[in-house]
């Protein structure tokens, strides 16, 4: 629907959406040293999250994980999800600086550059884009064909890691998790629609708040089970790159999210989002990132498919 925004509401959202990314960068981290500890029998189950719990680092990065989800929802309900998506990418920014501060590893050429190359590609994305709303909202089969096509990925990637060493299945793990992160993102913001324009009690009626709980839920589980599998460096670069993708792909294939379309902001938009997943790699590389115990590798190499 239709939304307009002023200065004021732009800088809102900035402070908003890297507050956020601050929150969900340290929850992270601490999240991973939690589940590195973890039974690997409760790999993919249910029952990870019953020993995580028990954890007292595991729940602080949760109630970090939490705070960023809370301040980015408040970012989407004033912004679109084109523009607060890559504003939450630069979480890997943070983990980068509490996992320096607990490893004590200098940053080198690598680490600046990701730093760079993500800030930058963020930059120029927004820049060259000017993520806005005002368009229209898709109709019912274009929702659930983006819909479906984004929770469909995260499906086939979920079934394809279990047949792959765990450094590559964490990947790709943590990439689904990203898909469905990005979902639950776009749902969120038709959720403050709706409260918005019809009210708190408006919500029980509409699916889109199971299915963010639901999303969520699925999403902690992939991602937990990716952080236990193998070392951070394996999993937060696939899950920090997919989750804006996919965030933008429902913004602007259901949401009515506008981008400019001219061949110049084109060729930046794209230059950018390369820029973006670079500066992820980069970072999500650097050796201050925790490796996580080595044995844990061997391990989750052995385990039966």
């Amino acid at each position: 629907m239709p939304r307009s925004g002023s200065y004021s509401d732009g800088v809102a959202v900035f402070l908003l959406g890297v507050s956020a990314a601050c929150c969900l960068g340290l929850g992270f981290v601490l999240q991973q040293r939690a589940a590195a500890r973890a039974p690997l029998s409760d790999f993919l189950s249910f029952r990870l999250l019953l020993d995580l719990i028990r954890m007292p680092d595991w729940l602080l990065g949760v109630g970090f994980m939490v705070a960023g989800q809370v301040l980015s929802a408040v970012a989407l309900a004033y912004g679109e999800v084109s523009l607060v998506e890559p504003l939450t990418a630069t979480n890997l920014i943070f983990a980068m600086a509490l996992s320096r501060w607990l490893t004590r590893q200098p940053l080198g050429w690598s680490g600046w550059g990701g730093v760079v190359l993500l800030a930058l590609g963020v930059t120029a994305f927004i820049v060259a884009g000017r993520p806005r709303g005002g368009g229209e909202e898709a109709d019912a089969l274009r929702h659930w064909l983006v819909f479906g096509i984004v929770a469909g990925l995260a499906m086939l990637v979920t079934l394809w890691a279990r047949r792959l060493p765990p450094s590559s299945e964490a990947a790709l793990l943590a990439l689904a998790a990203g898909l469905m992160y990005g979902l639950q993102d776009a749902l969120t913001r038709v959720c403050g629609s709706i409260v918005r324009d019809e009210g708190v009690g408006a919500l029980f009626v509409h699916y889109q708040p199971y299915a963010v709980l639901a999303i969520g839920i699925t999403g902690m589980l992939l991602v937990q089970s990716a952080f236990e599998a193998a070392p951070l460096r394996n999993s937060l670069p696939s899950l920090t790159a997919a989750q804006p993708l996919a965030g933008i792909a429902c913004g602007v294939g259901f949401l009515g999210d506008q981008l400019r379309v001219t061949p110049g902001a084109l060729a930046w938009q794209a230059t950018g989002l390369v820029a973006v997943v670079v500066g992820v790699l980069l970072i999500g590389r650097h050796p201050a990132m925790p490796q996580g115990p080595s044995e844990r590798e061997s391990l989750g190499a052995t385990r039966v498919v």
